[in-house]
């Protein structure tokens, strides 16, 4: 396996940053999750648009120009002969001291893409439907860490992730500290229920497989509605999906133990799910191997 690190493309074994990497000392950085299907890496603009928007915030450089960035992935994937699959895309901010001051930071970023296979769900979760539940960590206050950071820091999604893990579930919800839903640990949510579509909007990251089925369903004259929802509205919903890079998009059929809908992925499930992957063989950027 080839690892792009700052440039250049080494073996996974000598891909190596210090343990004074501000990254690792405090998850100090952005990340991108990105899928290729077939020879094309899927929203690659997009994410990258997102992953500067998150440096910029940051207040990190990372010396390369949008369009070096692109490059840099496809390189990767082609390096490594990857035709479908999950490429992370990470930028720290560097070699610094042991203090939390980023001015003291005397190292240049550090750009690291790895290319590999991902598989987040079985395949007959996709078939029947998922069950999940929500969990009693809540979401940072988007005062506090905006949703729209997309940082190293993932420690807030992994205590959730651990509850539900311990509790025998795949993923979790989490909520905002008013009660509302937020996201999943790893995914945005969504419900179907007299022919809207509604997602939040408040609390969660504007996921770019999220955007793209709001845009499929606006397409397919299904009314669109993103604003606060509460478990009630969720228990009682006739259809519910997630959506992320890695998950794609998988029913939801049983919440905190009530059945969603006839508990099996409903019509307008499936037929999002149908057109997402249309939408992956024609909407990103080609490469040949």
């Amino acid at each position: 396996m080839k690892i792009y690190l700052n440039g250049k493309l080494v073996d996974k074994e000598n891909a190596k940053v210090s343990v004074f990497d501000h990254g690792f000392l405090y998850g100090d950085g952005g990340f991108e999750g990105i899928r290729s299907y077939d020879s094309r890496v899927f929203r690659l603009k997009e994410h990258i648009d997102r992953l500067f928007e998150t440096l910029h915030t940051l207040m990190i450089d990372p010396r390369m120009t949008k369009k070096e960035m692109i490059d840099a992935v496809v390189a990767t994937l082609k390096a490594n002969k990857i035709k479908d699959g999950y490429i992370r895309l990470v930028v720290s901010r560097g070699d610094g001291d042991l203090g939390l001051d980023p001015r003291k930071c005397f190292g240049k970023p550090n750009v690291i893409i790895i290319a590999d296979k991902i598989v987040l769900y079985p395949v007959q979760l996709y078939q029947k439907g998922m069950e999940i539940i929500t969990v009693p960590t809540v979401k940072n206050h988007p005062n506090a860490l905006n949703p729209q950071l997309k940082s190293l820091n993932y420690l807030n999604n992994i205590l959730a992730k651990m509850e539900a893990s311990h509790c025998g579930y795949n993923e979790a919800i989490m909520l905002e500290e008013n009660g509302y839903i937020a996201e999943c640990t790893g995914d945005n949510v969504f419900i179907y229920k007299n022919g809207v579509l509604s997602t939040p909007h408040l609390g969660r990251l504007k996921g770019i497989t999220c955007e793209a089925i709001l845009e499929l369903a606006r397409k397919m004259k299904i009314k669109v509605s993103e604003g606060y929802m509460t478990r009630h509205e969720l228990y009682n919903a006739k259809e519910c999906f997630l959506t992320g890079t890695a998950a794609e998009l998988i029913p939801v059929v049983k919440v905190d133990g009530r059945l969603i809908g006839d508990g099996r992925p409903g019509a307008v499930t499936r037929k999002l799910l149908d057109n997402f992957h249309q939408l992956t063989k024609k909407d990103g950027v080609k490469y040949d191997l």
